[in-house]
Parts: structure tokens; sequence; C-alpha cells
């Protein structure tokens, strides 16, 4: 049996939630658990509901491993809840999860500092997909601007099509239009300050959407990416610094086009990416000569430096 790990006391896989991808976070925290308690940490699963605020009160948990996605867990409302406690916890803090869930200030900040993510409008009424499809061209991504996991996003095809599209994002909130890139899609980790190798994605669907995320064994994931050397190290460099830009910390996930010019595009952020059997970070630590227990020992050990601010 293998001897208990001490000194991150007792911890709590904080999970599940109320966000349209509860189901995800469930299954991305089973695994999570599983593998901290693989290396003998005193690992708990802690489904998000009223009675985990008071739990935590009680300092029941010495710390928490934040497995939420979406809303609730990923915007900064849980972290400033962990912050006003005391309790340590994995990933980026209020401003960085905050910033990195809104996709429209996240390219804002991107934008500011000149680095390259497609053009877009904030659709206000749906008269405007009309303006968006005019100014962007077809195809067109339109999307909802606080939600994760493709959750409401479509890859509008003709003019006629773009008011479904709004009105499916609509029902998550605020509403993007984002100039659609041509070309292949990209996914970049980083746990601490390491860039993990690029995993280029394939699918046969229209675009990786949330069934090519999680469910579809047609999706292909090619790591090594393709990209040579000189390549891979100014891939690593833009998404350094797209993940400092943000405010980002502990670990995180890049989302990238790359178009036919070779130029690569910055789509999103996400700060507790999946971490399901379908997921890209395990992968892409798979490729780096990480276990899975090795990736999420190495994200706990975040916890042990100062708190968040």
């Amino acid at each position: 049996m293998m001897a208990r790990e001490n000194r991150f006391g007792r911890v709590a896989v904080l999970m599940g939630g109320h966000s349209a991808e509860r189901e995800i976070s469930l299954r991305s925290g089973s695994q999570v658990l599983a593998g901290l308690q693989e290396r003998g940490i005193d690992a708990h699963a802690l489904d998000l509901d009223t009675d985990t605020l008071s739990r935590l009160q009680q300092h029941e948990f010495d710390r928490v491993f934040l497995i939420l996605h979406g809303r609730g867990g990923e915007d900064g409302q849980i972290q400033g809840t962990l912050n006003s406690l005391g309790v340590p916890y994995t990933g980026s803090g209020v401003l960085g999860s905050a910033l990195c869930m809104d996709k429209h200030r996240s390219k804002l900040v991107w934008r500011g500092l000149g680095l390259p993510t497609p053009a877009w409008m904030i659709l206000e009424e749906s008269v405007q997909c009309a303006q968006a499809c005019e100014i962007f061209g077809l195809p067109l991504i339109i999307k909802p601007c606080l939600e994760g996991s493709s959750i409401g996003v479509s890859k509008v095809a003709g003019a006629e099509t773009s008011l479904a599209a709004w009105d499916a994002a609509r029902a998550y909130g605020p509403v993007m239009a984002e100039r659609c890139i041509d070309g292949d899609e990209y996914t970049v980790t980083i746990v601490g300050t390491e860039v993990l190798p690029a995993i280029r994605l394939a699918t046969p669907r229209v675009f990786y959407d949330y069934e090519a995320k999680y469910f579809s064994d047609t999706t292909e994931y090619h790591c090594p990416s393709g990209l040579n050397a000189e390549e891979e190290r100014n891939l690593s460099t833009l998404c350094s610094r797209a993940f400092n830009a943000l405010d980002a910390k502990g670990w995180g996930r890049i989302d990238l086009m790359r178009d036919r010019a070779g130029q690569f595009w910055l789509i999103e952020l996400n700060t507790a990416p999946g971490m399901t059997d379908h997921s890209l970070v395990p992968m892409a630590a798979r490729a780096a000569g990480m276990s899975f227990s090795d990736l999420v020992l190495r994200i706990l050990e975040d916890t042990l430096e100062p708190a968040h601010e």
C-alpha cells in the first residue's frame, strides 16, 4: 500500500456544480480523484452544492483541487469565495478566471497587446447577424461569450441560418460573432511555466464541437502535431504570452486556429480544462512524459505556493 502524502493534508476535489458543463465536470473530477488517490493523497470528492461552503468554513479540507467547468467554477466566483475562506486552490485566481471565462474581454486584452485573435463583434440583437455575415463573410462562428466546451457554438454556413445560431447562443447569455479561420485547430497546455507539446485536432464533424470533444471516437489527435521545431517554439512563446496576459495561473489550455498561410490565431483560454478520458490536457502530458497521476500532483503542488491575490 502506498504511503500517504502528508504535505497536502485533506484535499477536496471540487466538481459538478450547476453550469451547463456539470456532466463533464463530474467525469473530470472522478479521474482527478483517482489520480490523486493513486499518489497516496487524502483526496475526497466534493460536489458543489449548498452544503459545500459550510464544510469549507469548518476547515474540513486543507486545500481544493478545482475541476469545476463553466460558470460558477471558472469565472472567478468560487475563487473569490475560497480566497475569503483562506483555502488554497488550484488554477487561476479571481481576475484570471473572470477574464478567461469572458471570451469578449479576453480578446480585448489580447488585441490590446497586439496578440493575434480573429476579428469579432457582440451581437446584442438578432438583426446584427446579417451585419456580421457581411463584415466577416461566411462561414461565420456565432457563440456565447460566457460558456465553454463549445456549448451553444455554431458554424454558420449561410446567412439564413444565422438567426437560429444566435437564438441557440443567446440561451447562455451574451452572444458574439467571430471571423471563421480556415485551417487546422490546435490546442496547447501550460502547467506551471512549462508549455507542453501542441496537439493538432481533426474531426469529420462540422467543427470540434461538444460531441467531438467528449464522446466521438472519430476525432483524431495528432501529437506530435506536425509542426517543425521552430514553429513549435514560436507557438509556445505565443501561448505563454497569451496565458500571462490574462493573469492565468497554475495550469490551463489555449485553443488556437492556424490559417492556410501558417498564422496562428488565439481563440480562447480554459482555466480548468477537461480531464476526462477524451480530454486534451492528459494527452499533452503523456507526450511530455507525465502520467496522469504525475500531472494532477504537479497541478496540486501549486497550492503549496503563496496564496492567490
